[in-house]
């Protein structure tokens, strides 16, 4: 038996990896140095819950997907254009600043928000998916925060694979330690999927999927409301690049507790 679904893929857009990015301080706070010339990407661990979340709906008929995406409208409209070739979605824009130094309470509350404010959304048949990480607000706690403010406390991370049942219940399978999976069953929606890289690959570009997508992806951005994200008092003392090191030590039979220990008094003494 086949279950139509919602499926809301939480993806932000991040400066493209590929660029040197040099953190600076402002006077607003932590940025990037020559960030609005920066050209953004969406975040590549959240592109892999997009990929999973189309593949999901077109298995099951009468699923709709929905990308809810935070940041300059100008960059959003950028990465939209490659975005848009590569599955059928309707685009919730959010219109605000957008860095790795935002608070993720303040993200999640506005991305919520814009899932709520969804019309004809069924919570009944929502899948929250997103990145289990981030190359841009990196807290790890975004989309936890994402379903609990929503209510949803089925909540799996690390996620490679989800099959549904023809009861409409999911098998998860989640990364855990030293490279193996942990399974899970879901009883069904609602639930929250934080995926890792799944196991599609990158869809390639269809130009008629993307014409079709910016029909609806303009209107939604001149629609998109500015919003502004509270801090909440969070202050950054200081932003720089990692220091260069390159320290060789071949130490054969160390207990892992050995090495987390050096490791630790190595980081502490930075």
């Amino acid at each position: 038996m086949l279950h139509a679904l919602h499926i809301v893929v939480c993806a932000g857009i991040v400066p493209d990896p590929l660029q040197t990015l040099e953190p600076v301080t402002g006077a607003n706070g932590p940025a990037l140095k020559n960030e609005t010339m920066l050209p953004a990407v969406l975040d590549p661990w959240a592109a892999s819950a997009l990929y999973e979340g189309a593949n999901l709906v077109a298995k099951n008929p009468g699923s709709k997907l929905w990308l809810v995406s935070m940041g300059p409208k100008a960059k959003l409209q950028q990465v939209m254009m490659t975005v848009a070739q590569k599955a059928t979605f309707e685009l919730v824009p959010i219109d605000s600043a957008s860095n790795g130094f935002a608070d993720a309470h303040a993200t999640a509350a506005a991305v919520a928000d814009a899932i709520e404010g969804i019309p004809g959304l069924e919570k009944t048949r929502l899948l929250i998916f997103g990145g289990w990480e981030s190359a841009s607000r990196g807290a790890g706690v975004t989309l936890q925060v994402v379903g609990e403010r929503l209510g949803i406390t089925d909540q799996f991370m690390g996620v490679d694979q989800i099959e549904m049942r023809e009861d409409g219940s999911f098998e998860v399978l989640e990364r855990v330690e030293g490279g193996k999976h942990q399974v899970s069953v879901c009883a069904g929606a609602p639930a929250v999927f934080g995926w890792a890289t799944g196991n599609l690959p990158e869809p390639r570009g269809n130009p008629q999927i993307g014409m079709a997508n910016m029909r609806t992806v303009m209107p939604a951005l001149q629609k998109a409301k500015p919003t502004t994200l509270a801090d909440g008092g969070l202050k950054f003392v200081s932003a720089t690049l990692p220091s260069q090191q390159r320290q060789t030590r071949v130490v054969k039979d160390l207990a892992p507790e050995v090495i987390a220990a050096e490791l630790v008094e190595w980081i502490g003494a930075e």
